[in-house]
C-alpha cells in the first residue's frame, strides 16, 4: 500500500471517529439501559479505533523515516551512481517532454 493511500486511509478513518462521536453526542439524551450500553461499546471500540489509528500514523512515520535515512545512506555511500541515475531520469523526462 502507498503512503498516499495509507494517508488517505488515515484521514478517512479519523472523520469516521469524529462523526461517530457526534452521533453519540446527540444520543447521549436517549434514555434506557440498552441505548447506554450501546453508547459505551461504541465509545471503547472508538477509543480502540483511535489507538489502532496513531499506530497506523507511527508506522507510516517510521518507513518514511527509514526510507529516506536508506535514500541518504545510498547516496553518500554511491555519489557518482546517484549522479548518474539522476543524469539519466532528467534526460529521459527532457525527452518526453521535449516531444510534447
Amino acid at each position: 500500500m502507498s503512503t498516499s493511500h495509507k494517508n488517505k486511509l488515515m484521514e478517512d478513518l479519523q472523520v469516521v471517529i469524529e462523526d461517530a462521536e457526534a452521533l453519540l453526542r446527540m444520543t447521549a439524551k436517549e434514555a434506557g439501559d440498552s441505548a447506554a450500553d450501546v453508547r459505551q461499546r461504541v465509545q471503547a471500540r472508538m477509543e480502540q479505533a483511535k489507538l489502532e489509528l496513531l499506530h497506523l500514523q507511527d508506522a507510516a512515520v517510521a518507513q518514511a523515516k527509514a526510507a529516506g535515512q536508506a535514500a541518504d545512506a545510498f547516496v553518500h555511500e554511491n555519489p557518482w551512481k546517484s549522479v548518474g541515475v539522476a543524469a539519466g531520469l532528467g534526460l529521459v523526462l527532457g525527452l518526453l517532454l521535449g516531444r510534447r
